[in-house]
């Protein structure tokens, strides 16, 4: 049983200004496995006072220092590895194998990713006789969701703590585990006191606080795009800068000229990665109308294929994150039952032998309309739906028909998904099973969010641009 019930603030691990906690369940269990204390605007405006008290001095300090601070925070974090992905796997039901070789290996990417970005970032440009500068937007406020949460964390931590800025950051409170020991981590490194703070609390009190702050100079907000909007209204009255990584509902085109049992398969199997917990997962496949029976077939060997069971086995998916989430799925899958869509693979209720825990059996739903629920609302559980199309044209209008723009897939001739690609909607397009890049910027478009993570990209949500005019002065003419 773990006890998060104090608050890191100012380089010291602190009570709460008032005493409310809350159970953290494991999904796999359905028992309590942890409790945590719930925040308050006066938490948040300790931290938010630490920050930005600790900016004047992080906010000058080198280049050299700070991937000085950022090694130290790798190697602790490398000494911590095995403890953050059991963390992980308790708090939100990742198997064992992926949080070992995905969710906590993330961070060690972001790591080295912002290391390397910053030995050779260039903060400033002399433009004629004008000085270009980037310079550190000063205090900032994370709020970060449950589904991947050391990736979240770190790719807004890294490139911060590489440009010089201070930060309060709230994780999820339903997985928060990682984030504490993630925190522990950060103080191991040295992390100087009020760089980083760390505060537990739900949205529309602790979040609200955060993103409405008259001191936040910007926020970084990963959820749901409903939530997103409410951070950008609390954000609006005092005009800080907003960066989101909000919903998706990405399309995977195959194209006729693609391998389809491959490509098929692929699409299959990269859905339900993660319990379908990812907001860029290929959740709407379009497929050539007449390919579309042999396409069924496949898709239902595939998902049969993906094992469901305890995270501390070998199975592909464990439970998904609560039984909040358990309940929206299975209304969704019975919603597409009701709508008409051809059940191909799974259904509602639990998988066999799985009666407690949060478990969804893999589901592929065929013969989708773009019009019905479940090709419009993100499920965010393992679960597919087939679409038929009519021409390649066709193809690009129903993938870009959605409120979304987070990512797109396409999968054929390799010049043929080239040119579908370019007419995608989305900030990321994934050309035939093109595998992660760190360096790629991850964001959406439309409302998707706004604003690029990862990579160089990354830091300049967290810059502002400074032009100082008469810098170089020609001498006068003798």
């Amino acid at each position: 049983m773990r006890d998060y019930r104090k608050f890191y603030i100012d380089g010291a691990w602190v009570d709460p200004a008032a005493a409310k906690t809350l159970d953290v369940i494991n999904p796999a269990t359905e028992a309590v496995c942890g409790t945590i204390s719930m925040g308050s605007a006066a938490d948040v405006d300790r931290a938010v006072a630490a920050a930005k008290k600790a900016f004047a001095g992080f906010s000058q300090t080198s280049r050299a220092d700070r991937i000085e601070l950022l090694q130290n925070i790798m190697a602790e974090y490398q000494k911590r590895y095995a403890d953050i992905a059991a963390a992980i796997t308790e708090e939100m039901g990742a198997p064992g194998w992926l949080a070992m070789q995905a969710q906590a290996a993330i961070g060690v990417g972001h790591l080295a990713t912002g290391i390397e970005v910053l030995k050779n970032y260039s903060f400033e440009e002399l433009r004629g006789t004008t000085m270009v500068a980037k310079e550190p937007i000063g205090v900032c406020a994370f709020i970060t969701p449950w589904n991947w949460p050391i990736n979240q964390i770190a790719c807004k931590v890294v490139p911060a703590i590489a440009v010089g800025c201070t930060m309060v950051l709230k994780p999820s409170e339903i997985a928060p585990f990682s984030g504490y020991l993630w925190t522990e981590v950060m103080h191991a490194a040295g992390v100087p006191a009020g760089v980083f703070n760390l505060i537990n609390g739900d949205g529309p009190v602790v979040g609200a606080a955060m993103s409405s702050h008259p001191d936040v100079d910007m926020v970084s907000f990963t959820g749901s795009t409903r939530a997103g909007i409410e951070v950008a209204r609390n954000a609006a009255p005092t005009v800080k800068r907003v960066a989101q990584e909000l919903g998706g509902k990405s399309p995977n085109i195959i194209l006729e000229d693609a391998d389809l049992e491959a490509a098929v398969t692929r699409g299959v199997v990269s859905m339900m990665n993660n319990s379908g917990q990812s907001c860029n997962a290929p959740s709407r496949m379009l497929v050539p109308a007449a390919k579309m029976e042999a396409a069924k077939a496949i898709a239902r060997a595939a998902a049969e294929s993906v094992t469901v069971g305890s995270p501390d086995g070998n199975a592909k998916i464990g439970p998904v994150v609560s039984e909040a989430q358990w309940h929206k799925i299975q209304g969704l899958i019975q919603k597409g039952i009701d709508e008409g869509a051809t059940l191909v693979s799974g259904g509602t209720g639990k998988p066999e032998g799985l009666e407690t825990g949060y478990y969804v059996k893999p589901t592929v739903f065929a013969d989708v309309t773009n019009d019905m629920t479940i090709a419009r609302e993100e499920i965010f559980g393992p679960v597919l739906t087939m679409l038929p199309y009519n021409g390649e044209e066709d193809a690009i209008a129903i993938g870009n028909d959605t409120v979304y723009g987070l990512a797109a897939y396409v999968q054929g001739e390799q010049a043929h998904a080239r040119a579908v690609a370019r007419r995608m909607r989305a900030g990321q397009v994934f050309i035939n099973g093109g595998g992660g890049d760190l360096m790629a910027p991850f964001g959406g478009y439309k409302q998707s969010g706004n604003g690029r993570e990862w990579g160089d990209h990354a830091f300049a949500e967290f810059l502002e641009v400074k032009a100082m005019i008469g810098w170089d002065v020609p001498a006068a003419a003798e």
